[in-house]
């Protein structure tokens, strides 16, 4: 194990609860699935045949880097969230570390990412939806998606989570009976069917060298996006500190589990210049010979969205509602109703995606990809945040003598690893003329949001704010 739990008593290390976080109605079970099911979305059932066209079989090592830095990046956030959860997550962890500005910053970004995905996650499962069953219109499933996992959210934490927690499991399965598929085709096991063996691992392993490496690293980052959440919700989880460790342990190694053993059967099932990549599970199951995998790929696919549309909807009303108890938005964001739930910030997170939604429709791949184009690398700047925070408020625990519920080893080693990490993939991204582009865009809405962010802390006249 990597983490270790003291169980000491956090009542030293956190400030007490807020209003939501009072509410720890989400079971340690729910938690641990929703951080796999957020993970598990698109990315993984569409995105990793760009992955492997892009660099081939040699996808796996910007697997391997990529797996690696979110293993350090949940590490860390399992030590902060364990000795204090709360919604804001590490919008409050840099609050505390870095101060107001940087908190509120990271704190908007990430909701402006999230409602962003949101509209996408809604169009994209309708899209799919519709080319199975081209019965309703692609804007009217879109709608509805949308009012469907509002009412969702507004129902209960306990509620969402066991929704999720469904979705997650059903994800799961798939993939588990996809690897099985997988090997059994790979090692000729399936009658009738020839295997393809290992011609196309050791064939061309790396078609386009380190800079097809290079390229798929960006794509394959970014399929790691809302593992994160984890922290998020945390806050609502029950024994949050015992909670918090079992989940990051659980979710990091079967992410990894899952991802890298798709993308082992994918890229050694189909060559990298394959069609059949542009649905890279379905391609398998086609090679297999197995009826209706198509059809049946494409409906999971459709579940990992919504499965994802309705963790980030969760995720961006909980942090607008840290951001408004921290004085970062308005104070009616703070209104719970009876179960707990922050309506009017469900409600604002949502209207965003609405908004997005039928522009997306009225004015179709212009909108999404012009918003793409901003918030594309926000994850990334989260994960940054998230590591130097932790090695701020860890190395302020240590000297203070603060004991905590859950202890990174290797520190600061490890912490420092993931830095590098992070600062080799944004140089490939500066080196690259695609992501470059994105690159600038993305921070120049940092700079954006920082200023707009110190602006309104100065015209309020507040004091820094911390977590109570």
């Amino acid at each position: 194990m990597t983490m270790k739990s003291a169980h000491t008593p956090s009542t030293t290390t956190s400030s007490p609860p807020s209003k939501a976080s009072a509410v720890h109605s989400m079971k340690p079970r729910q938690l641990t699935m929703m951080g796999l099911g957020s993970a598990i979305g698109a990315g993984l059932f569409l995105g990793s045949g760009a992955g492997v066209q892009a660099a081939g079989p040699a996808v796996l090592i910007s697997y391997l880097v990529a797996g690696t830095l979110i293993i350090l990046v949940m590490w860390a956030l399992g030590e902060m969230a364990a000795a204090h959860p709360n919604s804001g997550a590490f919008s409050v962890y840099a609050q505390r570390a870095l101060g107001r500005t940087a908190g509120a910053t990271i704190g908007w970004l990430w909701w402006l990412q999230l409602v962003v995905v949101i509209a996408a996650e809604a169009l994209g499962a309708a899209g799919l939806l519709f080319s199975v069953w081209p019965v309703v219109p692609v804007w009217a499933l879109a709608l509805l998606f949308m009012v469907v996992f509002t009412a969702i959210n507004l129902a209960g934490v306990r509620n969402f989570g066991e929704f999720e927690f469904w979705f997650a499991i059903l994800k799961v399965a798939a993939i588990i009976l996809f690897l099985g598929v997988g090997a059994a085709l790979l090692l000729g096991l399936l009658p009738g069917v020839d295997s393809p063996g290992a011609q196309n691992l050791t064939g061309n392993f790396a078609p386009q060298g380190l800079g097809g490496v290079a390229a798929a690293l960006f794509v394959v980052i970014f399929a790691f996006g809302g593992t994160e959440i984890v922290s998020v919700a945390a806050a609502e989880t029950e024994d949050p500190e015992r909670s918090v460790g079992r989940a990051i342990r659980t979710v990091v190694w079967r992410i990894l589990v899952f991802y890298i053993g798709s993308v082992f059967v994918i890229a050694a099932v189909l060559p990298a210049t394959s069609k059949s990549l542009a649905s890279p599970f379905a391609g398998v199951l086609d090679a297999a010979r197995i009826p209706g995998a198509s059809t049946a790929i494409t409906l999971v696919a459709v579940v990992a969205l919504l499965s994802a549309l309705n963790a980030n909807l969760y995720g961006a009303s909980r942090m607008v509602y840290s951001l408004s108890q921290r004085g970062e938005a308005p104070r009616v964001l703070t209104r719970l109703n009876r179960a707990g739930v922050p309506v009017p910030a469900v409600a604002v997170s949502v209207a965003f995606g609405f908004v997005a939604t039928v522009l997306e429709l009225l004015f179709p791949d212009r909108i999404l990809p012009a918003l793409f184009q901003l918030v594309g690398s926000t994850c990334l700047v989260v994960w940054g945040s998230a590591l130097v925070s932790q090695l701020v408020l860890r190395r302020r625990a240590d000297r203070d003598g603060t004991p905590l519920p859950l202890r990174m080893k290797g520190f600061p080693g490890l912490t420092i690893l993931g830095l590098v990490l992070l600062g080799v993939i944004f140089a490939v991204g500066f080196s690259a003329d695609a992501s470059r582009v994105q690159l600038f865009s993305t921070f120049a809405l940092i700079a954006g949001i920082a200023l707009a962010c110190a602006a309104g802390a100065r015209l309020t006249g507040r004091k820094q704010a911390v977590n109570r």
